[in-house]
């Protein structure tokens, strides 16, 4: 819908629709346009240059407290996404960690340590966020076993459910899930209140969940009845 559109159907002037769209969009609630906003789409994600900068002291603080839970000289695996990276930059400094990624950000960050073991797998690197994804990506992912696996998401819903948005992105994310001792998943708040069409799996399968802000009571519920732990960066 257009600015002027909302402003005459809220009897408000276009400078309140304004501001009130811009603090819409940055809590990942709709999607700003020229002119006017949208609902956010089940298929197509946000731009990654948006997503680096959405919510970045949120995902800042999830990353500082996720470190604290790994422990130096481990193996870990790490997925594609905005999160994941910013624990890769809090993970800079541990000592002797053998890291496995589909993420190519990642290991240019985690490469900035030369005490760190880095493998990169194999497939088709997607330019627009350093994604290294296809077959040949998830089936390199199943040939370990790791001791941490830290997986962001696009999605979750009312019943637990993790979506994402492309098909390559979940296989990934389901080979570190099954390649993994213990499993993160780290999200800021607003992908509580996103709907991607594409099912990665159940937030049961996970063992921890690190996020900023307590997620809706049907999440907690699912979190309780399996298990999982919730660690809050508030």
């Amino acid at each position: 819908m257009t600015i002027d559109t909302l402003a005459r159907f809220f009897g408000v002037t276009v400078q309140t629709i304004r501001r009130d769209l811009n603090q819409l969009d940055s809590e990942g609630k709709l999607i700003r346009y020229r002119g006017g906003a949208g609902a956010l789409s089940s298929v197509e994600n946000i731009d990654y240059n948006t997503r680096q900068i959405t919510f970045f002291d949120e995902k800042e603080r999830i990353a500082q407290l996720v470190v604290q839970h790994i422990p130096e000289h481990c193996s870990i695996c790490l997925n594609i996404g905005t999160t994941t990276e910013a624990v890769a930059r809090a993970l800079i400094h541990h000592k002797g960690l053998r890291v496995i990624t589909n993420n190519a950000n990642i290991a240019t960050i985690l490469a900035q340590n030369t005490d760190f073991d880095i493998i990169i797998t194999g497939g088709r690197i997607r330019n627009r966020d350093g994604g290294v994804l296809g077959p040949t990506s998830h089936a390199m992912i199943e040939q370990f076993r790791v001791d941490f696996g830290i997986i962001g998401i696009s999605g979750i819903d009312e019943d637990g459910t993790l979506l994402d948005f492309d098909t390559d992105e979940v296989w990934a994310a389901q080979a570190i899930i099954h390649s993994s001792r213990k499993t993160f998943l780290v999200t800021d708040h607003s992908k509580f209140s996103r709907r991607p069409m594409v099912r990665m799996g159940s937030i049961g399968d996970i063992h921890a969940l690190f996020t900023d802000a307590q997620p809706p009571d049907s999440v907690v519920a699912v979190l309780k009845e399996h298990g999982v732990q919730l660690f809050l960066a508030e």
